[in-house]
């Protein structure tokens, strides 16, 4: 009976063991799918906010750029006074030293400010002898002109101003037209008379 003892022992123990080889098997199978799914999470997770700090960066690049329009606006008539009072200073300057001290010193204070507004991104907008392009000129008036293309910008009447691509404001200008021929005037008066 002893012999059917340890028979009995040993059965029972490869029988257990045969039931518990496949439950672990299931458990490491579940395990490694749940790893694998938690990695995958992982990673999508790790994308997801890589993304989101970027997207953070270029708002907070774009929000202190806005930010800075305004106040870059308000300066734009603080040049346009500088401008004013140096083309003022130069059209009555006589032979007196206080007169030249006065330019000097309107022309120091301008060019310290162009240069910080040109650090802050903000340009002139180029007028005369260009063509007029509604998107950075206002046109203030038409001037006839045989001189230059029709549509040309011909003179300058306030400067104008881009940050960075777009418009701060636009520069006045005057416009060239077609000077009309004598005959198409002569034609009008009369078109107008026989009426």
């Amino acid at each position: 009976m002893v012999r059917d003892r340890g028979e009995e022992q040993s059965a029972a123990g490869s029988g257990a063991a045969e039931v518990a080889v496949p439950d672990l098997e299931a458990r490491v199978v579940a395990q490694a799918k749940e790893l694998e799914e938690l990695q995958d999470r992982y990673l999508r997770l790790a994308a997801e906010l890589d993304n989101y700090r970027k997207r953070v960066a270029r708002e907070r690049a774009e929000l202190i750029r806005t930010a800075h329009e305004g106040l870059l606006l308000e300066f734009l008539p603080v040049l346009d006074n500088l401008e004013r009072a140096l083309a003022a200073a130069r059209s009555s300057a006589g032979s007196s030293r206080a007169s030249e001290a006065l330019i000097e010193g309107v022309e120091i204070t301008l060019r310290l400010f162009r240069g910080v507004l040109e650090k802050a991104g903000v340009r002139e907008i180029e007028t005369v002898g260009r063509e007029f392009d509604p998107v950075v000129h206002h046109a203030v008036e038409q001037v006839r002109v045989t001189e230059v293309p029709e549509n040309t910008v011909v003179e300058e009447v306030l400067r104008g101003y881009v940050l960075d691509q777009k418009v701060l404001r636009p520069a006045l200008v005057k416009v060239s037209t077609r000077a009309a021929a004598p005959s198409d005037t002569a034609g009008a008066s009369q078109g107008q008379g026989g009426e």
